[in-house]
C-alpha cells in the first residue's frame, strides 16, 4: 500500500468499493477483511471513515432510496392526471435504477437480516405503496384498464423494473439508459392504458 493511495481514499470511493464487494459476495458473506483487500487499504483505515460494514450498507441503500424518493418530489410526479404522473414516475424509476445500478442492485438484494436491512425493506415498501397509490388513482380516473387488478399490475410493473438489475450493463454497446426507460414505459403503458 502506498501512502498516496491512503491519503486520496475518500468515504465515497470506499463506499463504491464496498457496494461492489457486497454485490459480488452478498452482504452477509462480506467481511471487513474482504473490504480492506478490495480497497487496498488496512481495516484500520476503513474504520477511520466508517464505524463498520453496516454503516457502509446504510449509506449505500440510502443513496438508492434517496434517488427513488426524490422522484416523488419532482413536479411531474406531483401535478397532472394520475396516469401521467405514474408514467413519469415509472420512467424516472428506470432512470434512477440505471444511473445508480450498483446501489439499487444492493437495495433489491437486502433480506432483513440486520437493522439496516429491515429499515431499507420498510422504506422500499413505503415507496412501493406511493407508486401503487398512483396506479390506484389512475384506475379510479378510468385511465387504466379495469380488467387488470391494481395490486397485480403494481407487482408486475415493479417486477419488470427491478429485473433490470439482473441484465442491464452500461457498457456503451447495448441499450442505453434512455432506450431502456422508453421500452419499459412503452410495455407498461401500452398494456395498462385504457384504449379508446
Amino acid at each position: 500500500m502506498t501512502t498516496a493511495r491512503r491519503d486520496t481514499y475518500t468515504p465515497d470511493t470506499l463506499l463504491s468499493v464496498a457496494v461492489r464487494v457486497f454485490n459480488e459476495r452478498g452482504y452477509d458473506g462480506t467481511s471487513m477483511e474482504h473490504l480492506s483487500k478490495a480497497a487496498g487499504i488496512s481495516k484500520s483505515s476503513i474504520y477511520h471513515h466508517v464505524t463498520g460494514k453496516e454503516e457502509l450498507l446504510r449509506r449505500a441503500v440510502s443513496r438508492a432510496l434517496d434517488g427513488l424518493f426524490g422522484i416523488l418530489d419532482e413536479e411531474h410526479a406531483r401535478e397532472g392526471r394520475a396516469v401521467e404522473r405514474l408514467e413519469y414516475v415509472t420512467r424516472r424509476m428506470v432512470e434512477v435504477l440505471t444511473a445508480e445500478l450498483p446501489y439499487v442492485t444492493l437495495l433489491l438484494r437486502v433480506r432483513g437480516n440486520t437493522d439496516t436491512e429491515r429499515w431499507a425493506l420498510d422504506r422500499r415498501r413505503e415507496f412501493d405503496h406511493e407508486v401503487a397509490a398512483l396506479l390506484k388513482a389512475a384506475a379510479a380516473d378510468g385511465d387504466v384498464r379495469a380488467d387488470v387488478e391494481v395490486r397485480l399490475a403494481t407487482r408486475l410493473v415493479f417486477g419488470m423494473i427491478n429485473s433490470i438489475v439482473e441484465w442491464y450493463r452500461p457498457d456503451g454497446r447495448g441499450m442505453g439508459e434512455r432506450e431502456v426507460a422508453d421500452a419499459v414505459v412503452l410495455m407498461v403503458f401500452g398494456g395498462l392504458r385504457r384504449q379508446g
